[in-house]
């Protein structure tokens, strides 16, 4: 054999062996690893984090932007109901969200630190939380729906049909509260996989009953923007029920025994404290958004309808980009808890990198294909322009929003939620609304001078995290 040929064999083998080493490992990534995320090659972690938890968020926008689908063919007063209902689960979510913020970086300190009993236990005070914190929003929800969305001015329509939506969304939160602290307890402890199956499985039920109980298909009534609510509420359920299963059960990192069903107030307090800066961040974030679409409301429905539908594709196609900076939140908190401040930092970098490649990609799709985007979702000439004008001014944005992203979470990844909260205030409350106000009514751009404001909030607060971020107080947190 020639001297060629033999190097043209070795090439080829070694191709085969990476891509086979590649393969291998994404097997690993969907099906989980026991991997010590403390200790192996960061690119390879943020792999085997990142893409069940890409997996995971990809399947839930899925299901909004099915949801939105089936409900689109209701009408722009039915996808306004939804965008409005949404405003107020926002405040849910921003709960949700900052309560596993906190968890997630406890979690994953304990685990860094091998105490696993301790993480087991603090899981346990975390469910207690999330159960008790749904109650007031059930009871908002059932008994003053009509005047919750009257306050948002909903039109006639939504307050004598679309009402019932909003009952059992904010009826039944309990599911999504439990779905977000469940799956933050799996992150935080390594098993990401597990969170990925349970969202696959509950919004796999969504999707599937979604259409059924909308549209009245086979046995099933015609129960309209009702019946999408319902779907929700038993896919999440079915997903609530299979993650206590698999937590008790015990997944490679963290397991919930008997022993652990108690009251710790000490956990429980701790909990409080670290969430109280992420929940204050989301909910600065969330009703910033409440504020914004009261403004939008004023344009009527359709720009109500084009902004949810805008919003909702948003979600989709950056869920692959929130997905890996999840995974920074989990590796920045193990490796703090291992006391290697320095390998957290370069997992943040990395990621960062790969979330603003990502990024760019969806910013120059939004860009040229908008409006055949939105048109997927209504057929509407004036919901179509409003959605479409929204992600292409919010393209303009993302090479810097992929930064911002990934620097958040690593602030919350390591427990120092505060620092975010304080950024938000400033530049969602203190810029962003007035801004849009501004150059809505007073300089009379209408909905357009809303999205541009919007834009240049989060451009801004995107740099100055990113720089925040550099000087490295985060380090030094103790959670």
């Amino acid at each position: 054999m020639s001297e060629d040929n033999l190097e043209i064999m070795v090439d080829k083998n070694m191709k085969q062996s990476s891509r086979n080493s590649l393969w291998q490992e994404l097997k690993n990534a969907i099906r989980g690893s026991d991997a010590d995320y403390t200790q192996i090659n960061l690119g390879k972690a943020v792999f085997l984090l990142a893409v069940p938890m890409i997996l995971e968020l990809i399947m839930e926008s899925t299901f909004a932007v099915v949801d939105i689908y089936f409900v689109g063919t209701l009408g722009a007063s039915a996808v306004a109901t939804v965008g409005l209902t949404e405003t107020y689960l926002f405040l849910l979510y921003s709960i949700g969200m900052g309560l596993s913020m906190a968890v997630t970086a406890i979690i994953a300190r304990r685990i860094g630190e091998k105490e696993k009993e301790k993480a087991g236990i603090t899981a346990v005070q975390a469910i207690f939380i999330a159960v008790l914190i749904s109650v007031p929003f059930a009871v908002a929800g059932i008994f003053f729906s009509k005047e919750l969305l009257a306050l948002m001015g909903a039109d006639a329509w939504t307050l004598e049909h679309g009402y019932r939506y909003t009952q059992w969304m904010l009826g039944g939160n309990a599911v999504i509260m439990l779905l977000f602290i469940i799956n933050a307890i799996f992150r935080g402890a390594g098993d990401a996989a597990i969170a990925m199956r349970v969202l696959w499985i509950a919004n796999g039920f969504n999707i599937i009953l979604d259409p059924v109980l909308i549209l009245g298909l086979g046995p099933f009534p015609e129960l309209g923007i009702e019946g999408a609510a319902i779907a929700t509420n038993i896919g999440r359920g079915i997903g609530v029920l299979t993650q206590l299963y698999l937590l008790f059960k015990g997944g490679k990192h963290i397991r919930v025994l008997r022993s652990y069903l108690h009251l710790n107030r000490e956990i429980i307090s701790r909990i409080l404290r670290t969430s109280l800066g992420g929940v204050g961040q989301m909910i600065v974030a969330m009703t910033s958004w409440i504020f914004i679409m009261r403004i939008i409301a004023e344009f009527g429905s359709q720009a109500v309808a084009g902004t949810t539908i805008a919003l909702r594709i948003m979600m989709f196609t950056m869920m692959p980009a929130w997905g890996m900076s999840n995974a920074v939140a989990t590796l920045v908190g193990q490796n703090l808890g291992a006391k290697q401040p320095d390998r957290a930092e370069r997992s943040v970098w990395i990621t960062g990198f790969w979330n603003m490649a990502y990024l760019i990609g969806v910013a120059v799709v939004y860009f040229i294909f908008s409006e055949s985007l939105v048109s997927i979702f209504t057929d509407e000439t004036e919901v179509i322009s409003i959605g479409a004008l929204w992600l292409r001014i919010v393209s303009y944005s993302y090479f810097v929003y992929g930064w911002w992203m990934v620097a958040t979470q690593a602030f919350n990844g390591a427990g120092d939620t505060v620092t975010p909260t304080k950024i938000n205030l400033v530049f969602f409350w203190l810029i962003e609304i007035p801004l849009s106000y501004i150059m809505a009514k007073t300089l009379g751009m209408d909905v357009p001078g809303v999205f541009w404001a919007i834009f240049i909030a989060e451009t801004s607060v995107g740099l100055f995290t990113l720089w925040l971020f550099r000087k490295g107080k985060w380090k030094k947190v103790q959670v």
